[in-house]
């Protein structure tokens, strides 16, 4: 088993007002999410929609759920090397993100937690 049965402290390394960076491809969505806002962006909209969430600090990760638009979002954040498969970028957390009943994958980061790697992907 995973990690100390013991230990309930709730995941400290994403502080609540941090910045946090997503990204995911196919179909090449993303955004930030910090506090208790969460802006998606996708191709049809670069600028992107951003909502209140509820975030919530588990043993190994960050979520953050509310609602885009008439779907349910849940994004799970939680520590782990994650490549785009688009660029020379290792990330330093994975994203899973439920939008509805669509389920898609993705890697984020923040400034205290940066990408390693070029710049421009």
């Amino acid at each position: 088993m995973p990690g100390d049965g013991s230990d309930t402290h709730a995941y400290a390394d994403i502080a609540a007002d941090e910045l946090l960076r997503f990204t995911g491809t196919e179909p090449f969505w993303g955004g930030q999410a910090a506090g208790g806002t969460l802006t998606y962006t996708a191709p049809d909209n670069p600028d992107g929609l951003t909502i209140r969430v509820d975030r919530f600090a588990g043993r190994n990760g960050v979520s953050f759920s509310g609602r885009l638009e008439d779907k349910d979002l849940v994004m799970a954040v939680s520590p782990g090397r994650c490549g785009d498969g688009m660029s020379d970028r290792i990330y330093p957390f994975n994203v899973t993100l439920r939008l509805g009943d669509e389920i898609r994958n993705g890697c984020a980061w923040s400034d205290v937690h940066p990408f390693e790697g070029g710049a421009a992907p």
